[in-house]
């Protein structure tokens, strides 16, 4: 073979390697539109341009999703970062590492069964509250910002966490309950409804948290770095997509992720989560938010370990984002 006839064979071949698609699975820890960057970035080809192919699945809780990950079932997982402390606590040799933050507040709303258009926290009191999994982000800021109001969740209230998070919604409308937590749009159909009464907010009395992360395995970011990195440029151009556009442009991207929601639904809930910034703007996990999860967890009682941030958050690719 000629050496012009390698050099074209070459230029083929790298041509063919450049436009290549790489596969990557994401396991996401439930379907909400508190992750509405994440759908935006795959509704606006973001991931696609960066030469990626998303596989999303629902693995519906922290238990499942960190399981898929740590199996290998999948490469990245979109969780709460106390799921890696808690990793972290069982002396994993292969840590699950924070990468990106895609939300940086609590996404739950405190919702009650009858209107209440004066509502004080001091109302709970002696009340049937339905509250989140023992252990996870919604249910310890619920009680980080319980506490903060001085009613002691476990003393103050008739407490129940029986409930499976996908099964929240449906026993609160037929239980005897007056109170619960819930994320967005269920939040805003009860109250159209009329089957809930919208009293509060725990993103906005909690304060900044690394409330929903994409992680993976140490073993898989060391093996793939430029994959996590061209991932973490689409989860960002997305974030700057959402901070750049209203509630009801968002809606109408995301939309086929809810086709059961109405877009003005959508674009009600979607409007919340922007007016009290639970969406990031950008990747980057920072140092005061991972010690104010700590604190969150420590008040809970679920803090297993007091992990250094530098253990298990890498900001290196998110930085590289910001910067390109």
């Amino acid at each position: 073979m000629s050496v012009v006839s390698l050099s074209i064979l070459f230029l083929f071949l790298t041509a063919c390697n450049s436009n290549s698609t790489v596969s990557v699975s994401v396991a996401e820890v439930t379907r909400s539109l508190f992750y509405a960057p994440q759908y935006v970035a795959l509704e606006k080809g973001f991931f696609e341009e960066e030469g990626l192919e998303i596989d999303l699945q629902t693995t519906w809780g922290g238990d499942t999703t960190m399981t898929a990950l740590l199996s290998d079932g999948a490469d990245i997982a979109l969780v709460g970062s106390e799921t890696s402390i808690y990793v972290y606590a069982q002396d994993s040799k292969d840590y699950a590492m924070n990468f990106a933050q895609l939300t940086q507040t609590d996404g739950t709303f405190l919702v009650a069964k009858e209107p209440q258009p004066d509502f004080e926290w001091e109302d709970l009191k002696d009340s049937n509250f339905l509250g989140q999994r023992v252990g996870g982000m919604p249910q310890m800021v619920g009680e980080y910002v319980l506490k903060q109001h001085g009613i002691d969740p476990h003393h103050d209230l008739n407490l129940s966490q029986n409930v499976d998070f996908a099964n929240i919604p449906g026993a609160f409308s037929s239980g005897d309950y007056d109170y619960v937590q819930l994320f967005e749009p269920t939040a805003s159909v009860f109250e159209k409804e009329g089957t809930g009464d919208i009293v509060a907010s725990f993103g906005e009395e909690s304060g900044q948290v690394p409330y929903t992360v994409y992680m993976t395995k140490q073993s898989f970011m060391d093996q793939n770095e430029e994959t996590v990195q061209k991932f973490t440029n689409a989860v960002y151009r997305a974030q700057q997509w959402v901070q750049e556009h209203s509630a009801e442009e968002i809606a109408e991207v995301i939309h086929p992720y809810f086709e059961d929601t109405e877009i003005d639904m959508l674009t009600a809930s979607i409007d919340r989560y922007k007016q009290q910034g639970s969406f990031a703007t950008d990747p980057i996990l920072d140092e005061k938010e991972w010690g104010n999860l700590k604190d969150i967890m420590n008040e809970a009682g679920e803090l297993p370990a007091d992990v250094p941030y530098d253990e298990l958050v890498n900001t290196e690719f998110a930085e590289e984002a910001i910067s390109d």
